[in-house]
């Protein structure tokens, strides 16, 4: 007796998971953590926790808008380069129509989060709209696309701030350009898996841009956001705690850069220390917690 299977169809909210990248929460998480640093620090360690809610969900739908309109923007370059040639629109498991209704229903409720903070968050929050909406179109003119999505980033640390402040400080921008440099690190490692393919498609990246100081770049990038975090922390006068975590980040930095000089990388690296960015991400903002303590 011969029995068949088939394969059984994926669930409709699973597909929207995968669309949304939910299923994936490194990305999502590598997000939300400049957020939290800004409104920690701002704060001195201690935001209002209605604040905390209102930032992490606001991260979540930016996350879910940004990712759904880049898989909008590039559904025709996606089934090309083998790490997203599976994804919800590119395989074409959901329509483009489904898609821009989810982007403007994770949207809506960015903008309703919006409206739970100050005047100066709010105008941030719709500033950052166009860089979002815009970023997935930069790889086809820009040299440094990752770049624009370093200043969607900065976004993040801008809005909470103010969300406790009010207002822009030094300190706000010396956060900022951290976490500027940061991203352009870990998004360039990012990058880097994808370069033959981009390459042979004809779209623009940082890895691509940097060529064989790729590496070089990373570590520069790196150096500079370790730089100015401790220059944040003299500033704020954070104590050892926070000095000791910059010190477990600046040591994983290193460890990762060593790793991408290497002669032969396998894709699974870029990934991983892409990941591992999250925990020191995490690591950090630890020490910017408990920095404050006296």
């Amino acid at each position: 007796m011969v029995t068949t299977s088939q394969s059984t169809p994926e669930p409709t909210w699973l597909t929207i998971i995968r669309l949304l990248r939910w299923n994936k929460p490194a990305g999502r998480l590598i997000l939300m953590i400049p957020a939290l640093w800004a409104i920690f620090l701002a704060a001195k360690g201690t935001p209002p926790l209605p604040l905390i809610g209102v930032i992490i969900l606001g991260t979540l739908a930016t996350s879910a808008t940004g990712c759904v309109i880049n898989d909008l923007w590039d559904r025709d370059i996606d089934p090309q380069v083998e790490r997203t040639r599976t994804r919800p629109l590119a395989e074409k498991s959901l329509s483009i129509k489904i898609g821009i209704v989810i982007a403007l229903i994770a949207l809506g409720c960015a903008a309703i989060l919006a409206f739970y903070l100050n005047s100066l968050s709010f105008w941030l929050c719709v500033a950052a709209v166009p860089i979002i909406i815009c970023y997935p179109l930069a790889k086809r003119f820009f040299p440094i696309p990752q770049l624009v999505l370093s200043l969607a980033w900065g976004f993040a640390v801008l809005i909470s701030w103010t969300a406790v402040t009010a207002k822009l400080e030094d300190a706000t921008w010396i956060l900022w350009g951290a976490t500027i440099s940061w991203t352009l690190g870990f998004d360039t490692v990012y990058a880097m898996s994808d370069r033959e393919d981009d390459q042979k498609i004809g779209i623009n990246s940082s890895a691509l841009f940097f060529g064989k100081y790729a590496a070089d770049a990373v570590g520069i990038f790196f150096l500079l956001t370790g730089g100015l975090l401790g220059y944040l922390a003299v500033i704020l006068e954070l104590n050892f705690c926070f000095w000791i975590t910059l010190g477990i980040a600046i040591i994983g930095w290193i460890i990762q850069d060593l790793r991408l000089r290497s002669d032969e990388i396998p894709r699974s690296t870029y990934g991983e220390i892409f990941g591992q960015n999250v925990w020191l991400g995490f690591i950090l903002l630890c020490g910017m917690i408990l920095g404050w303590l006296n």
